[in-house]
């Protein structure tokens, strides 16, 4: 698909190069001057964008920061730091996945993503591997990476909406034990945990969990 056809169609949700060139200094990735790549195609089809245009956000990964190197996770945070006193948008203030291969190993692909701006209602409370289950061939769970990624982004360039602002979302990632991930939530609605782009992990009960019994 034309990408300009592309543009028209997702309006605010449409972040391609253009996009990410105005916010390359605020988002810390590399501005396209130094890109010596094409720009990828959108495999995506018109009847598709048109049906999703509302509720999702077309967005072009980015693999390398401004100074040159990969842009992980850690990179991100490096950068946007987790003080809210000092910067906003910021992560927040946690250093457990730091040596996780998901947080200091991956990176996007210079390709086009297609991401939900929304939980959707029936999947709240439900196991992740069960959701994950239930996904069609054309459906999978966004990358740790590519929620960050999007978030800071459309933040800088929508007048600092906040995606997922109240809301845990899954990600296809897991810890190197098995783990899973979920991220979000950056205001906490009962206002006792700062502001902050949340990492955290969902425990799998695993053979050494268990229960004793007290007798009364």
């Amino acid at each position: 698909m034309d990408i300009q056809q592309a543009k028209k169609i997702m309006g605010k949700n449409f972040i391609g190069l253009e996009e990410l060139d105005k916010i390359s200094f605020k988002l810390g990735i590399i501005n396209s001057t130094k890109i010596k790549k094409t720009i990828p195609k959108i495999k995506f089809t018109e009847k598709k964008l048109k049906k999703l245009s509302k509720d999702y956000i077309l967005i072009l990964g980015t693999p390398m920061a401004k100074d040159g190197k990969a842009l992980t996770l850690n990179k991100m945070r490096s950068y946007f730091g987790w003080d809210p006193k000092k910067l906003e948008p910021c992560f927040y203030n946690q250093d457990w996945y730091l040596k996780e291969k998901f947080a200091d190993k991956t990176t996007l692909k210079f390709k086009w993503y297609l991401v939900a701006k929304k939980v959707v209602k029936s999947t709240r409370g439900q196991d992740p591997k069960m959701l994950e289950a239930k996904l069609n061939k054309n459906k999978k769970m966004p990358s740790t990476i590519l929620t960050a990624y999007t978030f800071f982004a459309y933040y800088f360039l929508n007048n600092k909406h906040t995606l997922w602002k109240y809301d845990f979302i899954w990600c296809s990632d897991k810890d190197k034990n098995g783990d899973r991930i979920y991220v979000g939530r950056y205001n906490d609605p009962k206002k006792i945990n700062k502001n902050g782009f949340n990492i955290h992990r969902h425990l799998s009960i695993r053979p050494c969990y268990g229960m004793v019994e007290e007798i009364i």
